[in-house]
Order: structure tokens, then sequence, then C-alpha cells
């Protein structure tokens, strides 16, 4: 199971309730760059989901195709990783456009032991280039957040290293309980000099465990072995996860992908794809973007040629991160649906469900047996006939 982090596939209907009545991630990317080029996408049958610059529609698509809509009441990357493995989330967590109250950063300062910078809305690139400097004189850690529901610490290498920065995000996880239990603490480090800081591996998130069963819980207790790929563990707080493979990236995703397809017997494979998200989406991209999802067409036909019989691959997403919006923010979107099997000729079948039929899917493929108890969604029925697609955008 492959999720692209942020490519969504059209506004869903409820999307003017959350301010984004009109976004599109992948049909304005398309657009904005005169088409893409996915050949491996197109032979699924990506452009038979929706219409999109560049993308034609085979005869006979490769794989089941849908949209899928989210259910839940926040449009966040765990929100959407919890509802696709059938947790739906009626409750938004608690955000901070203003930045965090007092009593945080205060619990924050004396657990650190050290003062604090920034505590606003910021982009995360944007922010070390403005308090990257203020750190490394001052040993305050810049402390961050965005629409999203996160508290995001950002730290030099230099000035405190990788342990010390997840002990602080460790720290700030145990004090946003209650009414301020954010959804994800996620460190940050960075390196470099003033007007060349970057990015670096090393982001971690801690994550709210899942506020009811998940079908990760399910396979496990069926004693089906699940690996998480890049920060799918993470966002899980680890439950319901027996094997975490973090990765760097994109790339470096899809090479684990391809050597756990390789390797192991039975489970599932679930990978989290954050590079069109992180990287591209919200720093506005639609270039980056484009380039990214190219980047991942170019490696997926190794992960199809390693597919046995018995193997099915599920191609999704877990919110809309549209680059050509007004804002840097996630979109309240469809998302696109690939079901594939070696073997397996959909025949041109269509499916228009909600995320949560995806954890109902796997649970029917790796586990029938296993219960569905508190579990949201309906399973897709592989092989088959399916519903038809819906029209509303």
């Amino acid at each position: 199971m492959l999720v692209l982090d942020g490519v969504g596939a059209g506004a869903a209907v409820d999307a003017d309730r959350f301010g984004d009545a009109g976004a599109d991630t992948l049909g304005h990317v398309a657009a904005a760059v005169g088409g893409l080029r996915v050949p491996a996408l197109e032979r699924l049958g990506l452009g038979a989901i929706a219409p999109l610059a560049g993308v034609g529609v085979p005869d006979r698509p490769a794989a089941l195709v849908g949209r899928l809509a989210e259910r839940s009441a926040a449009k966040d990357t765990t929100t959407g990783h919890w509802e696709l493995m059938g947790c739906r989330t009626d409750f938004a967590p608690p955000t901070y456009p203003d930045g965090f109250p007092p009593e945080v950063m205060d619990a924050f300062a004396a657990a650190t032991g050290r003062g604090w910078l920034c505590n606003a809305p910021a982009s995360g690139t944007e922010v070390i280039e403005t308090f990257g400097a203020e750190h490394l004189r001052t040993g305050d850690p810049i402390v961050y957040t965005s629409a999203d529901s996160v508290f995001q610490v950002a730290a030099h290498e230099d000035m405190m290293g990788l342990e010390e920065l997840y002990a602080a995000c460790a720290a700030a996880r145990s004090i946003l309980a209650g009414p301020h239990a954010v959804s994800r603490v996620i460190a940050r480090p960075f390196a470099g000099a003033p007007g060349a800081f970057r990015r670096i591996p090393g982001r971690r998130d801690l994550s709210l465990p899942p506020g009811g069963p998940t079908a990760l819980d399910r396979l496990t207790g069926a004693g089906v072995p699940v690996h998480g790929v890049g920060k799918i563990a993470q966002v899980f707080a680890f439950r319901g996860v027996a094997a975490d493979h973090p990765t760097a990236g994109n790339a470096d995703g899809m090479a684990t992908v391809a050597r756990l397809l390789r390797e192991v017997d039975a489970g599932l494979v679930f990978a989290n794809l954050i590079d069109f998200d992180q990287s591209y989406g919200h720093r506005n991209d639609p270039d980056g973007f484009a380039a990214c999802l190219a980047e991942f067409d170019a490696a997926l036909p190794a992960v199809l040629d390693v597919l046995r019989p018995g193997d099915l691959l599920i191609v999704t997403a877990d919110h809309g991160n549209d680059p050509t919006f007004p804002s840097t923010d996630h979109n309240r979107e469809w998302v696109p649906l690939l079901v594939h099997a070696p073997g397996w000729d959909p025949a041109g079948a269509r499916w228009a469900g909600e995320y949560g039929d995806v954890g109902q899917t796997v649970l029917d493929w790796l586990a029938p047996a296993a219960p569905r108890e508190g579990l949201s969604g309906r399973p897709i029925p592989l092989p088959g006939a399916a519903a038809p697609m819906p029209t509303e955008r």
C-alpha cells in the first residue's frame, strides 16, 4: 500500500467547509506544467479517475480506479492515515493560529531548560531562515505550527543533537495532552550556516495513538505482520506495526518497498511517500510537485515487477496539498485510488467510496476472518463489479 502524501484528486463535496473549494492537486499541477508525464500511472488508469493534462486513458486500465472521500473532521496526515485504516475521527484536534498559550510554552521551557523562538504558524523552510541565526546565538529551539494540529520543533544539529531534539519533542508530547492534545509533535533538524540553512534527515513524528481500533490492530491480532515504511509507524504511534523502516524520502521509500516485496513472504507493506507534501505542496511549487510525480512514476515499475500472484497493490493518498492554491496548507479533497493485482483484469472497474474502504479491503485480502467491529468503510470487491464513480467535484 502506497500513500502519496498530499496527492489529492479534486475538491471534496464538503471542501467549502474547510476553505478549500476549487482545490485540485493533481488537476492543477498537470495544468500548471503543461501536462504530466507518468506512463506507469497512466497504464494503471490514473487518467480515468479525472481528466488530467498529459495523461491518457487506456482502453483497459491495469487497475481498478476510483476516488475516496474523507469523513473525519480534519484534513491532516494523521487523521487521513487513521481513517484509511478504518479509524474515523469525529472531532478536529486543536490548532493554534495565534501560537501556543503560555502554559504550554512555559512548561516546554521548564522541561528543556531552554527558551524558545517564534511560536507562530510558519513555513518550515522560512522559519529556519528567519530564526536560525538567533537559534545559534541563544540555543533556544524554534517552535512553530501551521494550519494543521502540529507542534514543530526545529533545531540546528550543532546546537541540539538529534537525541536532545527528540527528548525535547518527547517532553512536548507529554505536555500537549487534554485540551492541548495536538495531533503530532514533529522534530525538524537542520544544518548549514546563516543564509544557507537546510533541513536534514532525522525528522520524527510523535503522534497521538489512534482513538479507536484500526485495521493494523486487526492484522496484528490475526498474526499478520505489518511493515511500516517511512513515517507509518510514527503516525500510528507504533501501534499495530511490527517492523519500522524509516526512510529519507520517496526514492528511499520506493526502494525499501521493492526490497521488502522481494524479501517478505506475507503481510502488509504500508508506505508513506512524503516528498509531494513536505517538499512541494507546502512550498507552493507545482513544477517540483510534477517532477516528484514523474520520479515516483519512474520508480513504480520496479515495485510492479516484483509483485507475485496473490499480491495486491493499493495506491492512494491521505489528503490534498494543491501547490497552486493560495495557502500552503492541506486541502480537503477526494484522493485517488488505484488497485492492482498481477494477472487480474479489472475490466474497467471503478469504485466510489471513502477512506475506510482501504482498510476493509486490506483485511479482506490478508485476514478475512479478523473482526471488523469499530472500523469504518466497506471492502472493495476484488475481482468483480464495483460501484459507479461519483460526479461531484
